[in-house]
């Protein structure tokens, strides 16, 4: 079954080269989302990889702005888990806690509510890619921001199709 699920997802992820500048190879999950069989058979295959990876040792799945949003709510309901938002600075209310990073094609900046997260809380941050990883990287927790974050164990040799583009670390799990 999920050898099939796998197949039906990576068929309809597209390569784009040179995209959004020359040297990026930007793979679009539209066609993903647009069919809601391989839409639910992505989360599946995120789903069980987690349970087998981690267990129950999850407490949240993040979203990072903005394709996370779309994969993050539906990915925590199927693990029976809560969902924190992790935004473009200025998006949330509140008090927030907010990293800047440079990507492969310009700069820009994460943030966090404050009290999302309490210390020791295990969180999966999930995002439609993976480029070189700056993106998570500084995702801003409350509590580390100093420290930034870790990253934790979610490789999976098939996931996401088209390579093992997965971090590993400590307290963070992040799949593109």
């Amino acid at each position: 079954m999920a050898d099939s699920e796998l197949q039906l997802v990576a068929q309809r992820i597209r390569s784009f080269p040179d995209f959004p500048v020359p040297g990026v190879l930007f793979r679009d999950i539209s066609p993903v989302l647009k069919h809601p069989d391989s839409f639910r058979a992505s989360i599946s295959l995120l789903a069980n990889h987690l349970k087998k990876a981690h267990g129950g040792r999850i407490d949240y799945i993040a979203g990072l702005d903005s394709r996370g949003f779309l994969f993050g709510p539906s990915l925590a309901q199927e693990l029976g888990l809560g969902c924190i938002l992790i935004r473009k600075r200025g998006k949330l209310p509140g008090p927030t806690v907010c990293v800047s990073y440079a990507l492969e094609y310009g700069k820009a900046e994460l943030e966090i509510q404050r009290d999302a997260l309490e210390p020791g809380q295990k969180v999966v941050v999930v995002d439609d890619l993976l480029a070189t990883g700056v993106r998570v990287n500084p995702a801003p927790t409350p509590h580390q921001l100093e420290k930034r974050i870790s990253l934790g164990g979610c490789s999976d040799p098939h996931w996401p199709p088209g390579g093992p583009e997965v971090q590993r670390g400590g307290d963070l799990c992040v799949c593109g």
